[in-house]
């Protein structure tokens, strides 16, 4: 079986890294999934989940956007922030969801309206990525 180098870093820590079957990424456009021999490919992330499947298992992390190198036999996925999806915090999500909703009430500067979209659009993806998980344990 053929696998690829996997190597997901946050601005903090190294969250995974190892040999995967293949991987799926949140790309700007649609989901990537990249399997061993992809064609090289830069790419900017959106928020939401990457999974990364394993001979044994699924890895889910949860990242905020960042940055996708594919080459044939190794992916690296950077972004500001990475969390396992185990270890994602719903009432932290639902605080941030609830703040960026009130910004965006009362932003009045585009500058203002697109950092608090931004920030809306990641309390939302980790919302959604915290659902998907309980419905596979229940």
């Amino acid at each position: 079986m053929s696998t690829i180098q996997v190597d997901i870093v946050s601005a903090t820590e190294s969250l995974y890294s190892g040999e995967a079957k293949c991987v799926f990424a949140p790309g700007s456009n649609g989901e990537l999934g990249i399997y061993p021999q992809h064609l090289p490919l830069l790419s900017t992330l959106r928020p939401g989940e990457v999974r990364v499947e394993t001979k044994n298992d699924i890895q889910s992390i949860y990242i905020s956007g960042g940055i996708v190198e594919v080459q044939p036999d190794v992916v690296t996925i950077f972004s500001d922030t990475a969390i396992r999806a185990g270890d994602l915090d719903e009432s932290k999500a639902l605080e941030a969801k609830q703040r960026a909703q009130e910004a965006m009430e009362n932003a009045t500067e585009s500058q203002d309206i697109s950092a608090t979209q931004a920030a809306l659009a990641e309390s939302m993806a980790q919302l959604q990525m915290i659902r998907k998980m309980r419905g596979k344990k229940g």
